[in-house]
């Protein structure tokens, strides 16, 4: 696992004039905020800045008032957007297959594995793969600032977002991926066969133990055999983190999911797997 605790602030020069058509992505959990401005139409990033906290939120209202603050001292935020998007990331959220779906029983696709209040708004998300929707909880708090300070906006979950980008990297492949996105204390494994989602989870985690025996909980439960199938990680983890090397000593192929993002080839300080969800 990284923990990252300084501000990451990137301006890529060659789109810095006004005339574009910005596109807003703000990503945020109890553990941090980032934001992306990007160009509407070319995806082309002009301006990329992360925040990670070194200690977490302990609820979304004390998470609003870190955003306020950060959003308050940022020039760049305080504008006008074409598009917005909010990107929650939590793990108050579960799939469901669209023949079973009723938007009218949200509620009871939660129920059995999160603690739900008869307060909580609950939303839900079309996949892409418009076989399956996402159902969870957003912070509506922060919607609210949002929409405050913006108007209307998109808001989607972080699954929904990885899974989506995932399935349309892979879309003309015929092999099978595993992948997982490595957060600071949440992981999301995400199984793709031929294109199509075949197991999509999420867990928490302390430890590398915690986190390697989820992901070979999940291959033995898929049959696919350490010594065969290729593990790729997203997210924060890299070459010389404690859980690529203890998960290496169980698994032969691990690599690092590619980005052909032209804004990770004039920084090549950055890697592209961090920054996966955040960056179109």
């Amino acid at each position: 696992m990284i923990t990252k605790e300084n501000v990451l602030q990137i301006k890529i020069s060659n789109i810095s004039k006004d005339t574009y058509r910005k596109n807003l992505s703000i990503q945020f959990s109890l553990d941090g905020f980032s934001f992306c401005i990007s160009n509407l139409v070319t995806k082309e990033i002009h301006y990329f800045e992360s925040h990670p906290f070194k200690d977490s939120c302990k609820n979304p209202e004390e998470l609003l008032t870190k955003i306020e603050q950060i959003v308050a001292a940022t020039t760049l935020l305080n504008q006008e957007f074409e598009s917005v998007l909010l990107i929650h990331q939590n793990n108050l959220a579960t799939l469901v297959p669209t023949p079973l779906f009723d938007d009218q029983n949200l509620e009871s696709y939660l129920k059995f594995n999160i603690k739900t209040f008869p307060s909580d708004f609950i939303a839900f998300d079309t996949l892409e793969q418009d076989t399956i929707k996402n159902v969870y909880i957003p912070y509506v708090n922060i919607n609210n600032f949002f929409f405050q300070k913006y108007g209307a906006f998109e808001y989607k979950h972080q699954s929904t977002v990885l899974i989506d980008k995932l399935i349309l990297q892979t879309k003309n492949s015929q092999q099978d991926h595993f992948y997982v996105h490595i957060e600071k204390n949440q992981m999301d494994i995400v199984v793709l066969k031929s294109g199509h989602l075949e197991l999509y989870n999420s867990f928490l985690y302390a430890t590398k133990e915690d986190a390697l025996y989820y992901i070979l909980f999940t291959a033995e439960q898929l049959s696919l055999n350490p010594e065969e199938f290729e593990l790729c990680f997203t997210g924060w983890i890299d070459l010389d983190s404690e859980l690529y090397a203890f998960a290496y000593q169980y698994i032969r192929n691990i690599s690092f999911l590619n980005s052909s993002n032209s804004f990770f080839e004039q920084n090549n300080s950055l890697n592209p797997h961090h920054y996966f969800i955040s960056t179109p």
